[in-house]
């Protein structure tokens, strides 16, 4: 079962580096996340979703390929690949994976101008690791499913002063 954890921050860029510290744990196996996505909500109240993967251009990527390859079958590959590229970034700006963008963008909006959140997708990780990584993050943690005792834990990981490496 997966466990959707939302740390929010007071400025616009901690989120990013906390979803870049999670990237690199993730690459030493200590957590699998189904989907992370920082929440910017700018000076203007502008609400923005920075998906960690660009579904839109993997589309595009994918439908070139089998554009090219019905092309090349239908002797125009040029034209294969503009139409695969077409119709793969159409298909990839409608597919949602992972966390619903219509929560995310309606907790953004609760965010105060200039602020930032980070909604994780947690499968499985090594608490113990993880948590010492998020010391000195700073954040407060927004939502969540995790149980009494582990939301707390986060908490206090989160409000640690010691600095990351």
């Amino acid at each position: 079962m997966s466990n959707l954890v939302v740390i929010g921050f007071d400025d616009e860029h901690k989120a990013f580096e906390l979803r870049a510290e999670l990237a690199k744990l993730q690459k030493e196996y200590l957590i699998e996340m189904a989907d992370v996505v920082v929440v910017t909500k700018d000076e203007k109240s502008k609400v923005k979703l920075h998906q960690a993967v660009n579904l839109t251009a993997a589309g595009a990527a994918s439908g070139s390929f089998w554009g090219l390859l019905m092309g090349m079958v239908f002797l125009n590959p040029l034209l294969g690949v503009v139409a695969g590229a077409g119709v793969g970034a159409i298909g990839g700006k409608f597919t949602d994976i992972g966390i619903d963008d219509k929560f995310m963008k309606e907790l953004g909006e609760t965010f105060q101008p200039g602020s930032s959140g980070l909604f994780v997708l947690v499968r499985n990780a090594t608490p113990d690791k993880v948590l010492e990584a998020l010391k000195g993050f700073g954040g407060k943690v927004l939502k969540t499913s995790l149980t009494a005792d582990k939301e707390e834990t986060l908490r206090e990981a989160l409000s640690q002063d010691e600095l990351v490496n």
